[in-house]
């Protein structure tokens, strides 16, 4: 069971730490980057080396590393476009606008398996993928998914260009590869990104005309997870609903969850394919917990039937909304922690039965991130 986690807001990255028994509460161990926009946050199970982006705004996405903990952060290399090609323009198809050349965030990081041992990949707005061969000395964009003809075809959802917010990788074969765009669908490679196919067969769009709705170039997965002791096992949330696929994304499977199907994120359990955590909101304008209630819906039977979890959770006048990263499980499959838009932040070390209150004043929670463990991830709170 693990006992830190990193959590990414909107005015820095802060440590949060168990104290010595299961029953301790919960603290601030380490803070960095105070007051300034950090969009993601990485711990490489492979060997500890911790990743922040940070949204710098008019100046850019930049990403910091650390390999002591957190003690200290230095500058990375960051993921940038080639140069642009002359009198080459894109236009994101819903708004008509003006697809910048440049990185505007670092949406998703995430590190390749043991049998890729200096992999990085970093998925990013607008709707770009890079990848790193040498352990994030240097980046490249990846052109097979940036050339694809489908690629523009996708389009601003919840921000305004399209961008690729899930990245999952399948722990024993990391060649295979499986990303969310938001709106694009959800594309597969089997080769390490030299090809790729777009695989949202079975998901609706029901903000599309009902011819397209079933388009699998335009769904919008808000979130798109892989249960590692089953990799062929993904839950996705939607726009519109909750989506479930047992063969490895060739096909899915809409799922009603209460009180409501729209939400953002999603967590799989890391050794029972049929356990997921929801965090339901109301669709769409709104954007706010069913009924003022901070609930978090966990099904044990792969969808069949739900749970609504409030023990320890705000239950009258609450209007927290749950961003796509900001639910997280740990190794164990027994820890999770949430946290929202208003600053308030969960944690649950019976899968959800009953949660603590950490804080309630933080920065809009961006992402939650459990440490990898091991000693190099404890070494910056000493």
């Amino acid at each position: 069971m693990s006992d830190r986690f990193l959590v990414a807001t909107r005015k820095g990255l802060f440590t949060i730490e168990r104290g010595p028994s299961r029953l301790s509460p919960w603290s601030i161990a380490a803070t960095a980057f105070l007051g300034d926009n950090v969009s993601m946050v990485l711990t490489d199970p492979r060997d500890g080396t911790m990743w922040a982006a940070l949204d710098h705004g008019h100046f850019g996405a930049k990403l910091h590393q650390s390999t002591d903990g957190g003690a200290t952060w230095t500058e990375a290399a960051s993921p940038a476009f080639p140069p642009k090609p002359e009198g080459q323009q894109e236009i994101e198809p819903a708004g008509g606008r003006p697809i910048p050349w440049t990185v505007l965030r670092v949406w998703s990081l995430e590190a390749g398996g043991e049998d890729d041992p200096g992999g990085l990949w970093c998925g990013t707005i607008p709707g770009g993928l890079f990848r790193s061969d040498d352990g994030g000395t240097s980046w490249h964009l990846v052109r097979s998914l940036w050339d694809h003809p489908k690629r523009r075809e996708w389009f601003g959802g919840g921000a305004e260009f399209p961008g690729i917010h899930s990245i999952c990788i399948e722990p024993r074969n990391s060649r295979r590869v499986t990303l969310g765009v938001s709106c694009g669908g959800v594309w597969v490679t089997e080769d390490q990104g030299v090809t790729w196919s777009c695989q949202a067969q079975g998901m609706r769009a029901e903000y599309m005309p009902p011819e397209r709705q079933f388009d699998p170039y335009i769904q919008d997965p808000h979130r798109v997870v892989r249960c590692p002791a089953e990799p062929r096992s993904l839950w996705a949330s939607h726009h519109n609903g909750v989506f479930r696929s047992v063969d490895g994304a060739a096909s899915w499977q809409e799922i009603t969850v209460p009180p409501s199907s729209f939400g953002f994120a999603v967590a799989v359990h890391p050794k029972k394919p049929e356990t997921a955590w929801f965090v339901p909101a109301e669709s769409d304008q709104r954007r706010i917990p069913c009924d003022g209630r901070v609930v978090v819906s966990r099904t044990r039977d792969g969808g069949k039937s739900f749970t609504e979890l409030t023990r320890g959770l705000p239950q009258r006048h609450a209007y927290d909304l749950t961003y796509r990263h900001a639910l997280d499980i740990d190794a164990s499959g027994e820890c999770l922690a949430l946290g929202t838009t208003i600053g308030s932040l969960w944690v649950s070390v019976d899968q959800g039965d009953s949660w603590q209150t950490v804080a309630e004043h933080f920065p809009p929670v961006y992402a939650v991130r459990w440490m990898a463990g091991g000693e190099a991830g404890k070494r910056g709170s000493r």
